[in-house]
C-alpha cells in the first residue's frame, strides 16, 4: 500500500511547487509591486490557497512584503538566485570576444541579451576603441516589446511561445511611439520574422534608434539576440541597418561556439 502512495505525495509536491512559482510569475509580470488583490485577479488559485502561498513565499524571502504600502515585490532570495543563474549562462562568456569584434568593426557598443519570458536581460557587452553609441549595463531587466532586441527575439519564438510572451507584455506607453498593444505587435514581428531583424525608433526611450537580429541554434532555438542602438543622433535608422549583415554574421558565429557546450537543440516544428 505504501509503494501505491508514493507516486501521489510526488505528484502533490511537484504540484504544490508549479503553484508556488506560477504565484512568483504572477507577481513578476506586474514589473511593480503589486497588492494581493490584483495578484487575485491574474491568479487562478482560490484566494484562500493564494494567501497561504503569499505567506510560504515571503517567510522564505522569496517575495518581500511592504506593510505600509500593502504590496509584494520579488524578495531577496529569488534576486540572489536570478544573479547566480545569469552568472552561469555559458551563452554570454562565449558571445564576448564575437561581441567587442563587432563593436571594433561597427564603431557602436554592441549588447547580447536573452528573453525571460517577457523580458529582456541584458546578459553581455561589447565596445569599441572609440566611446560612440549608447551604453547599457550588464543584467539590466527592459521589456521586450518596445525595444528592437526583444523584438528580434519574440519575432523568432515559435507560434505558442510567441502568444505566450505576448500576454506577458505589459504594454506602457513609455514614448509617443511605443507600440501599446497586442495586435500591433504582432504585425511587427511578423515583419521582422520575414526580413531577419527588428528596429526601435524612439519607443523605448526617447531619443534611442537600435536594430537587432536573433541569435538561434542551428536547430531554430532562440539563444539570445545582438543589438546596436545609437541616442545621439549622429547616424539614422538607415545606417545602423547597413550593419545587420555583420550582426546576423556575428549571431551565427556565438550560436556555432555555443555548440560546443552541447545545448540540447531540436528542430524548431
Amino acid at each position: 500500500m505504501a509503494d501505491n502512495k508514493k507516486p501521489q505525495r510526488e505528484t502533490d509536491g511537484s504540484g504544490t511547487v508549479v503553484k508556488a512559482l506560477d504565484v512568483l510569475d504572477v507577481v513578476a509580470r506586474f514589473g511593480r509591486p503589486v497588492r494581493a488583490s490584483e495578484i487575485q485577479a491574474a491568479s487562478s488559485l482560490p484566494k484562500g490557497t493564494l494567501y497561504r502561498f503569499l505567506q510560504t513565499l515571503t517567510d522564505q524571502n522569496m517575495l518581500s512584503y511592504d506593510a505600509d504600502r500593502r504590496v509584494y515585490f520579488l524578495g531577496v532570495r529569488l534576486v540572489r538566485l536570478a544573479q547566480v543563474a545569469w552568472r552561469n549562462f555559458q551563452i554570454a562568456p562565449v558571445a564576448r570576444p564575437h561581441l567587442d569584434a563587432l563593436a571594433r568593426k561597427i564603431g557602436l557598443a554592441t549588447y547580447l541579451s536573452k528573453l525571460d519570458g517577457g523580458q529582456c536581460v541584458s546578459l553581455e557587452r561589447g565596445t569599441p576603441d572609440v566611446i560612440a553609441g549608447v551604453y547599457q549595463d550588464v543584467d539590466r531587466v527592459y521589456p521586450a516589446y518596445c525595444t528592437a532586441v526583444g523584438k528580434a527575439m519574440l519575432a523568432s519564438l515559435p507560434e505558442q511561445a510567441r502568444e505566450n510572451a505576448l500576454t506577458m507584455q505589459s504594454f506602457h506607453r513609455l514614448t509617443k511611439s511605443t507600440i501599446t498593444d497586442a495586435q500591433t505587435l504582432r504585425t511587427e514581428l511578423s515583419e521582422a520574422r520575414e526580413r531577419g531583424y527588428a528596429v526601435e525608433d524612439d519607443e523605448h526611450v526617447p531619443g534611442v534608434i537600435a536594430v537587432a537580429v536573433p541569435i538561434l541554434s542551428p536547430g531554430g532555438i532562440l539563444l539570445g539576440g545582438i543589438g546596436v542602438f545609437s541616442g545621439d543622433r549622429r547616424t539614422d535608422l538607415e545606417n545602423l541597418k547597413a550593419h545587420i549583415p555583420d550582426m546576423q554574421r556575428t549571431a551565427a558565429d556565438i550560436a556555432r561556439d555555443a555548440a560546443d557546450w552541447r545545448f540540447p537543440d531540436r528542430t524548431t516544428r
